[in-house]
């Protein structure tokens, strides 16, 4: 299974490694990786891109095959979650997804341990509970304990006062009680004096749109976000208005999934605290018919060769930017007045022979040049359709030689918008149950919109 486990700094430096087999792997696997992962992703020219552009990191592949020095063939399967790279290195063919969803857990565990973002200063604040975790959650290369319920009953999260007194990880000589139960994901003896659980419907659009604002691919996927408070063990039932939009399911080790086949109801005994209940993916017949709450309309001048002097050349690139008032998304009732998009931020990079740029104006929002990058960042904030935006910038760049001209290609925007209220499916719960206890909980069900990897083409 996993012989050693890396993460990586958004520059490739190595923050933590953990080996589990007995056998020490080399570093030059994480600089083969480094290596490939910045050829793959970085068209600018500069490997911060990275950590600026994490929706590129999908053009990695997420397993490599990497020659070891004295091991044989290595084969390196990663992930990128908050800038960190998450490396798992095996010595032969496993699963993939397995790893994958593992990569992915430890990094959830993160956030839950250290708070969002877990980033480089947060491992490298708690880089002593990071090694305890790995610790606990893998046993001789094979995934172990991963449930955080279990996890902090083992391994206390630290706190404030614990970093003043700088005191070490402390760790429990006595197993939780989940382990030795059929419900590790639930703790013993929860108690509360006010007993709410609260469900978020979250759906992300993937899509590539044309710079007329038509659609060429889309795809919706969702998940069901959980914080539960919950005193003893009670047993819930989440019923769905129309389950027949669900496609592509899985579920978190609580659901009872035969349930699920025979009734489409989701009936499990849940965690405590946050955690994802369940994810899915949308029937392609809703994702046809998908019209994009927002538009971005770019236009790109790379100036004539005949008027320029030297090697250097000026451009300009004009975007207009905005809410559309035909959206297909489906609102909730409790939703007054018209759509309000927030966090609308448009990323625009920048061909990597751009030297400079200058005249940068927007009428709306405000923008950042990241000049390592050579990426334009556009934060919109909070939009309507009554409000409209543009933006003009003028960059000097270096003219490719003649018959190069292929590499002045405009670049791929991308969007990051999030809706609250509405949902792209219409999926709603129609009704969410409690029993086995006699309290009656607060129960708030909520629906939120927003884009997963929604790029604008220009060519």
């Amino acid at each position: 299974m996993i012989q050693s486990l890396f993460i990586l700094s958004p520059t490739g430096e190595v923050l933590i490694e953990r080996h589990f087999r007995g056998v020490v792997t080399s570093r030059s696997v994480c600089d083969t990786f480094w290596d490939r992962a910045s050829a793959s992703i970085n068209h600018h020219g500069g490997v911060s891109a990275i950590s600026d552009h994490e929706e590129l990191y999908d053009s990695v592949p997420p397993v490599m095959e990497v020659p070891g020095s004295d091991q044989g063939t290595l084969y390196v399967i990663s992930c990128l979650r908050d800038g960190l790279s998450y490396l798992a290195v095996c010595p032969a063919e496993v699963s993939p997804l397995l790893i994958l969803e593992f990569l992915h857990r430890v990094a959830d565990i993160f956030v839950d341990y250290f708070g969002f973002p877990a980033d480089e200063s947060a491992i490298k604040d708690n880089f002593s509970t990071v090694y305890q975790l790995l610790e606990e959650m893998v046993d001789y290369g094979w995934p172990l304990t991963t449930e955080p319920n279990a996890l902090k009953a083992m391994i206390r999260p630290p706190t404030v006062m614990s970093k003043l007194l700088q005191s070490t990880t402390v760790v429990s000589d006595e197993l939780p009680s989940g382990t030795v139960s059929n419900m590790p994901w639930r703790t013993a003896d929860v108690s509360y004096s006010q007993n709410e659980i609260y469900v978020d419907i979250c759906e992300e659009v993937d899509a590539i749109v044309d710079a007329s604002g038509a659609v060429i691919s889309s795809d919706v996927s969702g998940s069901i976000q959980c914080q539960c408070q919950l005193s003893g063990v009670p047993d819930l039932l989440l019923t769905f208005k129309d389950p027949t939009i669900i496609d592509d399911w899985s579920f978190h080790p609580c659901v009872r999934y035969s349930r699920y086949e025979e009734d489409s109801v989701v009936s499990f005994v849940p965690p405590d605290g946050n955690f994802e209940l369940m994810s899915y993916r949308i029937v392609p017949e809703k994702v046809r018919s998908l019209n994009p709450p927002v538009f971005c309309h770019p236009k790109w001048n790379y100036g004539d060769r005949s008027t320029t002097s030297g090697d250097m050349r000026m451009g300009r690139v004009t975007l207009h930017a905005g809410v559309t008032t035909l959206s297909s998304l489906v609102f909730s009732p409790s939703h007054k007045g018209p759509v309000v998009v927030e966090d609308f931020c448009v990323n625009i990079p920048f061909p990597r022979q751009t030297r400079s740029t200058s005249n940068l104006r927007v009428d709306f929002g405000t923008a950042v040049y990241n000049e390592a990058a050579k990426v334009l960042r556009w934060n919109l904030g909070k939009m309507d359709a009554s409000k409209k935006a543009s933006l003009t910038c003028s960059f000097s760049f270096v003219s490719p030689k003649a018959g190069e001209e292929e590499a002045l290609d405009p670049p791929h925007l991308s969007l990051h918008w999030k809706i609250p209220l509405a949902s792209v499916s219409g999926l709603t719960v129609s009704g969410l149950s409690v029993t086995r206890e006699s309290y009656h909980p607060y129960k708030g069900v909520r629906n939120i919109a927003k884009s997963g990897i929604f790029q604008v083409r220009c060519s």
